[in-house]
């Protein structure tokens, strides 16, 4: 039996696992989005229950680092609706990466984002903080937890235009969010209830081109995590850069090129 090559069994490897994710993975959630407005509308418009809502624009994995020295953020999907509100929407997996000290980071950093010299604090954008978590996160049962800011006095909103939702990817039910849910969870389009998750996804896991984006993304991903193995090694300095492409599987120029950037 003639052995596959490593690039070959990491193709296999990646072909496996793209059949068993789901969009509540993120990488695969980032692709499901891409240029795709439609999918995004229509998903923003059920967690937030504003039908009339229209996105004009969104990108995906954007970088937000305005502040130099400050920790900078890769939001999933980063939208912006006719009336100029920001939407935030990051798929976590696990509770720790939906700690509220995060949401308040990417509530903060959007706000950075969107104001510009000479503008007036009133100017800020609406901003709409959105984790969808795999599991219910407050444990509550509820579809969603809006997380709005309150004068404790008086009871009343504070109204400074920051929204944070936590959505419970764990919730099923006969509502539109309920029926998003079950589709957020499901590894095969023909599982899908509503028609564009389903028709994303069918393309991304069983057309020939979809599948080349979404394996290429995966290569991506494995390389950028390499990249931060060796990044460690390299700080850490106790091997030669020699030593730290052969055990992280890099070429010795790529290592080269991330201590040339460490010592900048």
């Amino acid at each position: 039996m003639e052995r596959l090559t490593v690039t070959e069994q990491q193709h296999q490897e990646d072909l496996q696992r793209l059949r068993e994710l789901r969009p509540i993975d993120d990488d695969f959630m980032r692709c499901l989005f891409k240029d795709n407005i439609p999918l995004v509308e229509f998903v923003l418009r059920i967690i937030t229950d504003k039908h009339d809502l229209v996105i004009t624009d969104c990108e995906t994995q954007t970088d937000m680092k305005r502040l130099v020295g400050a920790r900078s953020i890769c939001l999933d999907a980063y939208g912006i609706d006719s009336a100029g509100k920001r939407y935030d929407l990051e798929v976590q997996r696990q509770d720790k990466g939906a700690d509220p000290h995060r949401a308040r980071y990417h509530s903060s950093v959007m706000d950075i984002e969107n104001l510009h010299s000479g503008q007036e604090f009133r100017e800020l954008p609406d901003t709409y903080t959105i984790f969808i978590i795999e599991k219910d996160f407050y444990g509550r049962g509820e579809p969603v937890y809006p997380i709005e800011r309150i004068n404790l006095v008086t009871g009343k909103s504070f109204e400074d235009g920051e929204h944070i939702l936590y959505v419970n990817g764990d919730y099923r039910g006969e509502s539109d969010l309920g029926k998003l849910m079950h589709d957020f969870n499901c590894t095969k389009a023909d599982d899908m209830i509503f028609e564009l998750m389903a028709e994303r996804t069918r393309y991304l896991k069983e057309n020939q081109e979809g599948i080349r984006k979404m394996c290429k993304v995966m290569e991506d991903m494995r390389n950028e995590s390499l990249k931060e193995v060796a990044k460690r090694m390299l700080a850490d300095g106790m091997l030669t850069l020699e030593k730290i492409a052969e055990y992280v599987g890099l070429p010795l120029d790529e290592v080269k090129k991330l201590e040339a950037e460490r010592r900048i």
